[in-house]
């Protein structure tokens, strides 16, 4: 007899090879077929109380999607179907940002010369028309990662009704008494000739000069302060600003000595000033800062007069401690000046060079102003050095952080122009600020990680007015009216309203192509002659900030509750999206439009270093999928620390690879061996399958609870290491004897087989949000004990219970059997046996007592344990019992291969049994 065929051997369709590449494309078609995936999830979830919003921030309709972008959505879609799992109404409606400056530009670079004889009008068409494409092609790359959202009905900023609702929004902070127009210096990019908000800025490195100018007190002055000469030294790092100079800026609180070369300096910087060669420090006169207040020095450049200032922003921590100011080019130099009644002067125009007010403010010698009008200002530091003469006292260069746009990379400049804000501190909701209210609701906010809380925090209090004007084409209009005769702008409801409706019906662009008169209601008070459009638009931050409005408040969108409970994205969105929806939401409503926040890192090569063409080390989202799958690019990003920046390459992808074969073919294992289970009734479970639901039961709670506050590595971590050394490192391993060899309904094997199918029930619906892919195949080749009524994956339930806790305390007993594995491992070597079949291990410890023996021989998977007789090979202790360690006596039997037959070649006890019945 073949005693091979008379085993019960594990038996499963579930393919050991997932071959994720070539089949998860047929499967997230099936979940996108009309919708499939989302609609089911609504529906099956529609009369419930509890809900969950998570209100997707826009990509931008621009160029393909970047393993960020997975990184993102991947982590909302799976937080989304986190909550659907675990019993919540969910909706999940993606959206895109399609107006801005980076649109604008490809349309700009594909037009080029046709640009010049186009109107706005058609200039936006073209725009809209190339978010409209990438809109399509994103969308169906995230689909390609099986993202499951309301593909159907995304939120487009774009969409006429849309643009209303961005207008609708501006109008009513317009009401509220919190947006203003004034010319105030920006952050302004000179190479898309444009404002730019803070989030619009990052920061690199710089070289630039470090010059100390002296500007010579007028007669006046010197007379005042009791010298017959005495020079104001400042320090900058724009010289191309010194044209623009109007005022020297000392701290009140500070003492200024006059050397005797008559230069004056800060008395808490005068040290330096030695070390730096610019005085010998011999002091002829200290005097209070407040003394030198209104004198006047004269700019070495252009002779024209400058005031001397009172400033708190002065600081002892380098230069001179007189600070050149130029209100026209620094947020500090404009609100110190503002004190004084001292004019803004801007002679830089919206493309970075010197125009016209150099001639008409006398800003430069009429010698120079053909060479200067019309010259970038970045060019003309050099020359404005060689021009100032023997008043530079010294020059040097230096490397320091420097804003730069962030769309063009080039660096930005301060520059004073006409823009509307959004005041901070001057207006009032009710009795608090803007601020104010904006700090309350971030405290009243959770951040995932909590050190969120801190950055955004600082970010608010020390954030400027917001700048929401832009000087462009592509973007929703600040739809305003100027009075032609008074330029003041007309703050009324009922225009706010009409404008609205026409925007709904026809778009923003009837902003730019409809008259005057068609845009304001008929038989209005206004006079239609008398009116001039406002063409400003706006910051495309304020369109995406405006979104839980347009969105979640509209009504025109499926997408969830009023009030978002998260908003998810990356960390730097605490300056952007994060702000923006908080200052717009709290504006309007006084109340953020998010209960949670949670940001995740960026994604880098595996030594840390950021992605890039040139480095050659960009790994897209396409190449993981066709390579990997894509449920290897999810368990990479959940089994990753997504809190911090994320790294990424072929070697972590083929470890995050080697992880999900573990589950898989620990999954396959347990659908193998229970196959052929026809029913879960069994009367009492054996010690062993005890013991692993105990197991299970604590650890799963464990997972669950990880998984809930989204925590997914940690809890991978946790679920990896009991399928690898509990479930297959012991469980399944010490099971494979009476899952094979006992008889088909023995009880033994039932116990076994209902404790593997209860696991694997858990495991499959612990695993539906994260690998869902993955669980609805797993479900297809189920056993139907398993499956019960569910058709796919979307039936699965986190909700059910699993509760199969024995109060077992295996301490002792783990450590015992991993003693004894120690002592087998040295015998193997040793070449005295091949298998722990060979062995008996014999003690009289009491500890066992509560345990079956033939239980104890298969959780050491040795033929005989407790008692038993042989040639003792070794001996151990632990915890005060004694083990030994013996060669078994008995002969091998040819079917299950424990040494317990009685005659050699002849099947033992419990196998003949099991034979009777083949």
């Amino acid at each position: 007899m073949d005693y091979k065929d008379t085993l019960l051997l594990p038996n499963t369709t579930f393919s050991m090879r997932a071959n994720l590449a070539e089949f998860e494309p047929q499967r997230f078609e099936k979940w996108f077929n009309q919708n499939y995936a989302y609609e089911k999830m609504k529906q099956k979830r529609k009369d419930t109380c509890d809900t969950f919003t998570l209100h997707d921030g826009p990509p931008y309709a621009n160029g393909h999607i970047h393993i960020g972008h997975a990184l993102n959505k991947i982590l909302k879609e799976t937080i989304i179907k986190l909550h659907y799992f675990n019993g919540e109404k969910i909706r999940f409606t993606p959206g895109w940002d399609c107006h801005g400056l980076p649109i604008e530009q490809q349309v700009e670079i594909k037009l080029g010369e046709k640009k010049k004889n186009l109107s706005k009008k058609e200039i936006r068409e073209f725009c809209r028309k190339h978010a409209s494409e990438f809109v399509d092609v994103q969308r169906e790359e995230f689909k390609k990662l099986g993202i499951i959202a309301d593909w159907d009905k995304p939120y487009l900023t774009m969409k006429f009704e849309f643009e209303a609702a961005i207008y609708r929004t501006l109008c009513e902070i317009t009401k509220k008494g919190l947006l203003c127009e004034r010319s105030k210096p920006v952050f302004w990019s000179w190479a898309a000739k444009s404002a730019l908000a803070e989030a619009e800025v990052e920061y690199e490195d710089k070289e630039d000069y470090s010059i100390f100018v002296a500007f010579d007190l007028d007669e006046n002055a010197c007379k005042k302060i009791g010298v017959l000469k005495a020079s104001a030294v400042i320090w900058t790092t724009t010289p191309w600003t010194l044209v623009a100079n109007q005022a020297i800026a000392l701290n009140p609180n500070e003492n200024y000595v006059i050397t005797k070369e008559g230069f004056i300096f800060a008395s808490a910087l005068l040290k330096s000033m030695v070390e730096k060669g610019l005085t010998k420090g011999e002091v002829q006169k200290e005097l209070n800062a407040k003394e030198f207040e209104r004198l006047e020095a004269i700019n070495p450049l252009n002779f024209r007069k400058s005031t001397l200032i009172m400033g708190d922003h002065v600081l002892m921590d380098g230069g001179s401690g007189l600070v050149h100011t130029a209100p026209g080019h620094g947020e500090d130099d404009y609100y110190a000046c503002l004190k004084y009644n001292i004019e803004v002067l801007m002679p830089v125009d919206d493309g970075g060079c010197y125009d016209e007010t150099l001639r008409t403010k006398k800003l430069l010698p009429e010698n120079l102003l053909n060479e200067f009008i019309g010259l970038h200002i970045f060019k003309a530091n050099e020359r404005i050095l060689e021009l100032l003469g023997d008043s530079l006292l010294h020059s040097s260069k230096f490397i320091h952080s420097y804003p730069f746009c962030w769309r063009t990379h080039k660096p930005v400049i301060y520059r004073a122009t006409k823009q509307w804000f959004i005041l901070m501190d001057e207006a009032l909701l009710e009795s608090k600020t803007l601020r104010e209210c904006a700090k309350e609701q971030i405290l009243k906010t959770k951040f995932y990680p909590q050190s969120g809380i801190k950055r955004i925090g600082s970010m608010v209090e020390n954030r400027p007015d917001w700048c929401i004007s832009r000087q462009r084409d592509w973007g929703t209009p600040i739809a305003f009216f100027r009075d032609k005769n008074t330029k003041e702008v007309i703050l009324d409801s009922e225009l706010f309203d009409f404008v609205a409706n026409i925007f709904e019906k026809h778009g923003a662009d009837a902003w730019w192509e409809f008259e005057i008169k068609d845009l304001i209601p008929k038989n209005s008070k206004y006079n239609p002659e008398n009116l001039e459009k406002v063409y400003d638009i706006l910051d495309v931050w304020f369109d995406s900030g405006s979104t839980w409005n347009a969105v979640l408040n509209s009504g025109i969108y499926d997408a969830g509750e009023k009030r978002a409970n998260m908003y998810l994205e990356g960390s730097d969105q605490h300056r952007g999206w994060f702000q923006s929806s908080l200052l717009i939401g709290t504006a309007i409503n006084k109340i953020a439009p998010y209960e949670n926040i949670l940001t995740h890192g960026f994604t880098t090569d595996e030594k840390g270093q950021k992605m890039s063409k040139s480095k050659g080390n960009v790994i897209a989202p396409e190449y993981v999928a066709k390579t990997y799958g894509v449920e290897i690019l999810r368990l990479w990003i959940l089994l990753s620390d997504y809190s911090s920046d994320l790294k990424i390459s072929d070697n972590i992808l083929k470890q995050v690879s080697e992880q999900y074969r573990k589950i898989r073919n620990t999954i396959r294992f347990l659908l193998a061996n229970i196959n052929d289970l026809q029913n879960l009734q069994i009367n009492e479970f054996s010690f062993i399958d005890k013991w692993i639901l105990t197991r299970a039961t604590r650890v799963f709670k464990n997972v669950k609870e990880n998984f809930l506050a989204y925590e997914f590595a940690k809890g991978f971590n946790m679920l990896l290491n009991f399928l690898s050394a509990d479930l297959s490192g012991i469980y399944l391993d010490i099971s494979k004897d009476r899952l094979y060899c006992d008889a088909k309904n023995g009880d033994r094997r039932k116990s076994a087989q209902v404790a593997m199918a209860l696991i694997t029930k858990e495991l499959l619906n612990l695993l539906a949000p994260t690998l869902t892919y993955s669980v609805d195949e797993a479900l297809e080749h189920a056993n139907v004990l398993i499956k019960d009524d569910i058709v796919d994956v979307f039936d699965l339930s986190l909700k059910e219970k699993f509760e199969y806790d024995f109060g077992i305390d295996d301490k002792f007993l783990l450590n015992v059997r991993e003693k004894f594995f120690e002592k087998i491992d040295v015998l193997k070597k040793d070449k005295l046996i091949k298998s722990t079949l060979e062995l008996n291990l014999i003690t009289d410890s009491k500890c066992f007592n509560f345990i079956p023996k033939d239980e104890l021989n298969d959780w050491f998977m040795v033929s005989d344990a407790k008692d038993g007789f042989g040639e003792i090979l070794c001996e151990f202790e632990i915890e005060g019992e004694k083990f030994k360690v013996a060669k078994a006596i008995s002969h091998k039997c040819p079917r299950c291969w424990k040494l317990e037959s009685q005659k050699e070649n002849e099947p033992c006890v419990r196998c003949s049994e099991v034979l009777k019945n083949v």
